[in-house]
């Protein structure tokens, strides 16, 4: 944990069950609760799919109220590292994206010519983004914010709005292991006056004759 995110008097309250996040809070002086950080340790997971198996390991979070100070928003540090292994692929050769148009899609993944593993994080204002709601579609025609490793990327949702945030991507042009590593990337969301929720996402595509697209969802939690 950074020196930024510790700072201050520290009480802590442990939740834990079963399949379920554990959760630690923070207390910042005398502003009691309210004032205080979460951090939320999340389990690794692992998905295999055609040419590949996707792994996320450390993953975890530091939810805090708004850097705004107000009621509509709070900010989140996330970091964990993705990884894939690739068994086939072909070489291919990078050139223009041809994800949707205007940057909406189900999530920021587009072939572009290679292979490519990309990973981030759907976030949602008053909507479930649990597995039935992704695999129903509601997460369909959502609108897409490019980020960076380690950067800070603000989000204004609101009720019911869901948007999926990349924090980094890497191509694969060959058979081989690839990562993408991030350290309390911070996410900023304004604009949401209920309950909201975060979980990652890992996708990779495979080019070729025998396309193929493999998604690794985070466990779901909560982010005020």
């Amino acid at each position: 944990m950074t020196e930024q995110h510790s700072a201050g008097v520290r009480r802590s309250l442990r939740i834990a069950g079963v399949g379920a996040a554990t959760v630690t809070v923070f207390g910042l002086g005398a502003g009691g609760a309210a004032n205080a950080d979460a951090f939320v340790s999340l389990p690794d997971g692992q998905k295999v799919g055609a040419g590949v198996t996707i792994s996320r390991t450390g993953e975890h979070a530091i939810v805090s109220p708004s850097l705004a100070a107000n009621g509509a928003g709070r900010t989140v540090w996330v970091s964990g590292n993705a990884i894939a292994e690739v068994s086939v692929t072909p070489e291919g050769t990078v050139g223009p994206s041809n994800g949707a148009s205007g940057g909406v899609g189900t999530n920021n993944s587009s072939t572009h010519g290679v292979s490519q593993l990309n990973t981030g994080y759907i976030v949602g204002c008053q909507v479930s983004i649990a597995d039935n709601a992704i695999s129903a579609g509601v997460s369909g025609g959502i609108n897409l914010s490019g980020g960076s490793l380690g950067g800070s990327i603000g989000l204004k949702l609101g009720p019911g709005e869901v948007e999926f945030v990349q924090i980094n991507y890497k191509d694969i042009r060959k058979p081989g292991t690839y990562s993408v590593e991030y350290q309390d990337a911070e996410i900023e969301i304004q604009g949401c006056a209920g309950y909201a929720q975060a979980r990652a996402y890992t996708v990779v595509e495979i080019i070729g004759d025998h396309y193929s697209k493999t998604t690794l969802y985070g466990q779901p939690f909560s982010i005020g």
